[in-house]
Parts: C-alpha cells; structure tokens; sequence
C-alpha cells in the first residue's frame, strides 16, 4: 500500500507540530515546511521567525521528519500586506489573517506542497472539512474555544480537497497534553496573539512606520472637542484603549456617566474627525444591518436567500440573521443588534456546524 505523503505547515507553535505528529502516527509521509512570511526588521524583540523556525526544526527532529525553509515574503508583501496598508489607508480595517490564508497558506503554500510531490497539506488550525457527494464543505473546529473556521472562509474547492486538520476533532487542553506526552519541546510554548506578520510588537508604532497621518479632533455625540487624534486610519471601531481622553467636566448634565469608558464609534474623513461615545451599549456602537462585498463562498456560489447565522469579528458567537443578496455583494439582518460592526472585517456566514463563506463589511446600519 503506497504512503500518502502529506506536506504539514510547521510554525513553530505546538499546533502545527502535534498536527504532524498525529499524521506520521497515521502512517503519513510527513514534510514540514517552515513558512518565513516577513523580512522587514525581522532581527527586532518583537518579530524574529528565527526563533520559530528553531522551535519548528527541534520539533521535526523529535518526530523524525525532514523539514524545509522556504520563504514567501515577497508574495507575503505583494499579497497581503499591500492590500493591508491600501484599507487602512482608506480607514476600514483589514483582517490580514484571512487574506493571509487565502493567499499565502492556501495557495502559495499548496502550490508550493504540490511541487514537493504532495498529495495533500495539513496546517494546526482549529476547523474540519467533510466531503459530500463529491462537494467539500468547511466545519467548525468541535473546540468552540478554539474553532478558526472564520479565519479560513475564503478557502475554495480545490483548496479545501486538499487540505486536512488533524487538530479538528480535537480540544486545545487535549492538544497540550498530546504534546507533553511525546515530549516535544515546544509544549508549553504561548500561543501567538499577533497579527501573523506583525508579532507582538505595538500596533500603532508598527502601522507609523507606513501610513501618512493627518492629526484631528475628537468629538463626542455632542460635538464637544476632547482631544486630538493622531491620523484616522490608526484607530478601529469599538476601540478603547489608546484614545487619550478622560472623563468630561460637565457638571449637573451626565453625572455618573462622565466616568464611563470612551469608544470609538465614527471617522467622519470629510472633516477629519474622530468620533467617540461613552458606554459599551451606546446606540452608535450598534447596527442591526450589513452590507458586504468581495465575497467568497466555500461551494462556489452564494447560499440562497434565507435565515443563517454570522460572526462579524471573531470572538463573537454566532448570531442569528437573514442573508440577502444584492447586485455586488449580501445584506445581513440581525434579529439582535450587533456591536461595533466594522467596515473591512469580515463577516462570515453558517449553517449550522457549516462555515458558508463570506464578505468584507462595506457598510452598516442601525
């Protein structure tokens, strides 16, 4: 019986890694294949791919598998990151993770896989694929803590018939044990909360470094200057932190209410002003309507017209809508109103334990 040979994204982390494990343990002809995706500054505190990449060679070393380095940053640059800075630069913000799935993991990777002679690639994320009828169809990982399926609803066809997660059926404490057991090094090692090209290094500082900034006032709902803001494309919706404001001294008119938290609810370009309201359920933090494009869908095609489930960002659980297709693009009606819904994330769209695909956020309302 001929071995299948199956090419396993290894990053380092102690997901990828229990993922190749688990498939030589299927008897699989496992390859790990080290993906370096940026190389600006990539010797600094915050972004260095060598320490993983060592992590990533300790670990083929302990499994006993061949591991190759190969590097994707410029298609990294020319795919993802130029498409990143181009949204921001238009004030929505982007979810680099899902264009860098669609496009690097899924696709430069696979290609890349292929050429190797592979017949399939596994990557440790945290989602399942089910094939019907000669159809594949996108699950949810069964750890709902864990289940990266929105991360990956852009993936197609050809992309998921080729595709395994071993960890799908899996729960992350599961995982980590699986890992202490066999004695891999990385066991213990911090999952990654970065953007994947980004590391952990301070956002703003990072995004300074590309975008031109054009400073401006902070408004309230009232209209009331609070402070300045220091370029628009630097802040999201329903952002908290960073915004450099306190309460407001307007005695005998909010009372209690100057001590809440400030949010930011809305870049209005045409003045060059930042918007910001207090209370986590203020009405301009909720929308009960989307409207999306750039779509993609897992079968092919659009799902027709009816009552679905969505995540608009995510870490959120699902929440129940109508889908509607328009000329360009969908229409999502919540039965509940959904906070800081915003434009460039995507909104991703379920049946179920089935991922559907989705679109990004153009535009929302209440």
């Amino acid at each position: 019986m001929r071995t299948s040979r199956v090419v396993v994204g290894l990053s380092g982390g102690v997901d990828s890694a229990v993922s190749a494990w688990l498939l030589k343990q299927q008897g699989c002809d496992v390859v790990g294949l080290f993906m370096k995706n940026w190389e600006d500054d990539d010797d600094s505190e915050y972004c260095s791919s060598n320490i993983d990449f060592v992590d990533a060679a300790a670990v083929a070393d302990v499994i006993g598998i061949e591991l190759e380095h190969v590097n994707f940053a410029a298609e990294y640059k020319d795919r993802v990151f130029a498409e990143f800075l181009r949204e921001y630069q238009a004030g929505r913000t982007p979810n680099p993770d899902v264009l860098c799935n669609a496009e690097i993991k899924f696709k430069a990777f696979l290609d890349h896989a292929m050429r190797l002679g592979a017949e399939k690639i596994a990557t440790g994320h945290y989602a399942r694929v089910r094939e019907r009828e000669g159809r594949f169809e996108l699950l949810k990982g069964l750890d709902p803590t864990k289940d990266q399926s929105y991360f990956l609803h852009r993936l197609n066809q050809a992309q998921l018939g080729k595709t395994l997660f071993p960890l799908g059926e899996l729960k992350k404490t599961a995982v980590r044990r699986i890992a202490t057991e066999i004695g891999l090094p990385n066991a213990k090692k911090k999952d990654s909360t970065g953007i994947c090209f980004i590391g952990e290094r301070p956002f703003r500082e990072f995004l300074n470094r590309y975008l031109s900034h054009a400073p401006g006032p902070i408004e309230d709902d009232r209209g009331r200057v609070l402070g300045r803001h220091v370029g628009l494309s630097f802040y999201t919706l329903g952002q908290r932190q960073g915004l450099g404001i306190g309460g407001v001294k307007d005695k005998g008119t909010r009372g209690a209410a100057d001590h809440e938290p400030w949010y930011v609810a809305r870049k209005e370009f045409d003045r060059n002003v930042l918007r910001v309201v207090q209370g986590h359920d203020h009405p301009w933090l909720l929308s009960r309507t989307l409207v999306a494009d750039d779509m993609a869908w897992v079968a092919g095609h659009a799902p027709a017209a009816g009552d679905f489930a969505a995540k608009t960002r995510y870490r959120q659980d699902d929440a129940p809508c109508t889908l509607r297709q328009l000329d360009r693009g969908f229409e999502l009606c919540f039965a509940q109103p959904q906070w800081a819904v915003t434009p460039g994330q995507s909104a991703v769209v379920y049946a179920g334990e089935v991922c559907l695909g989705g679109g990004v956020i153009a535009s929302r309302a209440d």
